[in-house]
């Protein structure tokens, strides 16, 4: 088993890797876990704020889609402040999110197990962890797993500590705020046009993304360039 400290002193060593400090903790701990990806995601009482990193071609893919679908283990975890453990992926399980689920499921995912990233009831993250066997953590890999977690804890901490007061975010925080924002504005740009909501025309973008196969922040650059238009009904009345 592996403890927080020997955890974070291993962080950094390759340098030379051009990873971030998230992205190599997600190696290490798919590696020393033996799984098929993690990935850390950045939360908040708004809910999924985007993807800090990850390891794996899986755990990319499926982070990310937690994002665009506002579900899955991540949302769950951070939402409850509890541990989100899914040791055998059924279909009563995969109903909980009916689209992250069949996708998850699809990729060969057979288990994941998602740990909130959080000081007291301020939420920071969530680390979720992707596997291709079912089957439960055993009393050594639930330990380490919690370890990975309280690092990556830290890691966030040391990140929001590496900016003065009323400074911009740290690069490595800002980048999924800033893919973020593209998202925000093509949201607003469907709610003009469709005469809807924020939550429904986000509703809209994501449904699209998600039919179309495509990430949501190249569906939402494609509406803010008029190279793509989402359908809609329109909830106007036509006069009589």
């Amino acid at each position: 088993m592996r403890t927080r400290t020997e955890i974070l002193a291993a962080l950094g060593v390759d340098g030379g890797s051009g990873r971030s400090l998230p992205e190599q903790l997600c190696v290490a701990c798919t590696t020393t876990l033996g799984l098929d990806g993690a990935g850390i995601a950045l939360m908040t009482d708004a809910g999924h704020q985007g993807v800090l990193g990850t390891y794996g071609e899986v755990a990319t893919r499926l982070e990310d889609l937690q994002y665009e679908l506002g579900e899955g283990p991540s949302v769950d975890a951070s939402r409850r402040n509890g541990p989100a453990l899914h040791a055998e992926l059924t279909a009563g399980e995969m109903s909980l999110w009916p689209g992250f689920g069949p996708a998850a499921w699809a990729a060969g995912v057979r288990a994941v197990f998602a740990l909130p990233l959080q000081v007291g009831a301020v939420r920071l993250g969530s680390l979720c962890l992707y596997r291709s066997t079912a089957g439960h953590l055993d009393e050594d890999g639930t330990a380490t797993a919690l370890a990975y977690a309280d690092a990556a804890l830290a890691v966030l901490l040391f990140l929001h500590a590496q900016v003065s007061p009323g400074s911009a975010l740290h690069p490595t925080l800002r980048e999924p705020l800033d893919y973020r924002a593209e998202v925000h504005q093509a949201t607003g740009f469907l709610s003009v046009q469709a005469s809807v909501g924020l939550t429904e025309a986000l509703l809209l973008l994501r449904a699209h993304a998600f039919a179309s196969d495509r990430s949501l922040v190249e569906v939402a650059r494609d509406v803010l360039a008029g190279r793509t238009r989402i359908p809609f009904v329109s909830t106007e009345r036509e006069d009589d």
